[in-house]
């Protein structure tokens, strides 16, 4: 895998979808958890999300991630827990604290939104090249400028990442200590991070100069280097998609006419 990316280099179904076909995925299966809140229905679209992210080969690359999450989500369950507004109903006790059956199974909503929402994001992150996604998205109209933009926040970590394990050798070769006890990673936290954001700076001035170079502003007609492929299925995965998101919305209407 390349470090200035989060694509994991796969041959899976997911690896061979378009990367718009991933974008409009990630839109949708969001949305519709929002406008059917059923912990059932939204538990159904998580399963689908993960068993994808195991078609994809990548399921193991978002678990630290979803590890992460746990302390919003522990957060999410004390908080409902203890102070949703609809709380009546006593599910258990421990001591004085007191959780209720209305605030976790809402807490339980919006936790299976998260984890819908990390995993879905994980399949388009993980199973599509950046820049062939930004490059699709601008073919489709979007301002080359916007996706340049975008093409910089994907490769922000990943570039990051990179330039704290050279910059954490070269502490190391000084003789800096940056493993060991908490108190040792802590005083060699700053050392380290001034240089990666000085580095990160810098390396943003030297691209921008770069693309002025290129004609990155000039305002005549754009041709792309590589040529479109041709994904099998895609136009049938859209309309399944839009039709998804539709009957949501349809359903959502109802009832709140009923």
């Amino acid at each position: 895998m390349s470090t200035m990316t989060l694509y994991v280099e796969k041959n899976s179904i997911l690896h061979n979808t378009a990367p718009l076909t991933k974008v409009l995925y990630v839109m949708v299966s969001i949305a519709i958890t929002y406008l059917i809140p059923e912990i059932a229905f939204v538990l159904s679209v998580a399963i689908i999300t993960l068993l994808l992210l195991i078609l994809g080969k990548v399921f193991r690359k978002i678990v630290p991630i979803l590890g992460l999450s746990i302390i919003l989500i522990l957060s999410i369950i004390i908080v409902q827990g203890f102070f949703h507004p609809q709380n009546q109903t006593i599910l258990f006790s421990i001591g004085f604290v007191t959780f209720y059956k209305e605030g976790l199974s809402y807490a339980a909503l919006l936790t299976l939104r998260v984890m819908n929402m990390i995993m879905s994001f994980g399949i388009l992150i993980l199973t599509t090249k950046h820049d062939e996604l930004v490059e699709a998205m601008i073919k489709k109209g979007l301002s080359p400028k916007i996706g340049y933009v975008l093409l910089s926040v994907l490769q922000l970590i990943p570039q990051m990442r990179t330039t704290m394990a050279k910059i954490t050798d070269a502490q190391r070769s000084r003789g800096m200590e940056t493993e060991g006890s908490l108190l040792v990673r802590m005083k060699a936290f700053f050392p380290l991070i001034g240089p990666v954001v000085l580095n990160s700076i810098n390396i943003t001035r030297e691209r921008a100069i770069a693309l002025e170079v290129r004609g990155f502003s000039s305002n005549q007609k754009r041709s792309f280097l590589n040529i479109s492929k041709e994904y099998r299925y895609q136009t049938a995965i859209q309309v399944i998609l839009w039709l998804t998101l539709a009957a949501a919305i349809v359903w959502r209407i109802l009832t709140w006419l009923s």
